[in-house]
């Protein structure tokens, strides 16, 4: 993965076969991702409006700005022809990998935008020395956790989340 301040882009050739993700239909050529910088994070946040399941205590543009400033490759855009299709969170602590924030714009879904997300997600976490990625996925989202599934993940029932709210 390559800094966004270098100005890397990684891009993913879209399959045209009939039947082939999308059903078939006329399918956008490119795919790029590329690491969020602080000119997006307006746009970012509207589009977690639209094509994020639920809300975050985080979702305001200070708390954005403070995970881009903190880590500029954390959030990962995907782009086609210039327009936002996906987000995902690439949180490395140092020890363990998390994932949040994987979103795919409905019109995008299915069509592989969720799959190039967590495949540069995990080659980021790869290169940092990381073993196993965990995610935060909704109960009540079960097409999401359909879409993780699929990704190879699984929820591990003998761990809860543990939740304290230090601010209003």
């Amino acid at each position: 993965m390559c800094p966004a301040r270098e100005g890397c882009v990684r891009t993913a050739k879209r399959d045209r076969r009939p039947g082939a993700a999308g059903g078939g239909m006329a399918v956008m050529n490119d795919l790029s991702i590329r690491s969020a910088t602080p000119a997006d994070l307006d746009e970012v946040l509207a589009f977690w409006k639209a094509a994020a399941e639920g809300t975050s205590i985080s979702d305001d543009g200070d708390g954005v700005a403070r995970l881009v400033e903190r880590d500029p490759e954390a959030l990962l855009l995907a782009e086609r022809e210039g327009a936002l299709v996906g987000t995902v969170i690439v949180g490395f602590d140092g020890w363990r990998c998390h994932l949040y924030r994987l979103a795919v714009h409905p019109d995008q879904r299915r069509r592989g935008v969720g799959k190039a997300l967590l495949a540069a997600a995990e080659e980021r976490f790869t290169a940092l020395g990381g073993r196993r990625a965990d995610a935060m996925v909704l109960d009540r989202n079960t097409s999401a956790q359909h879409a993780w599934r699929a990704a190879g993940y699984a929820p591990e029932p003998q761990w809860s989340r543990w939740v304290k709210h230090l601010t209003d």
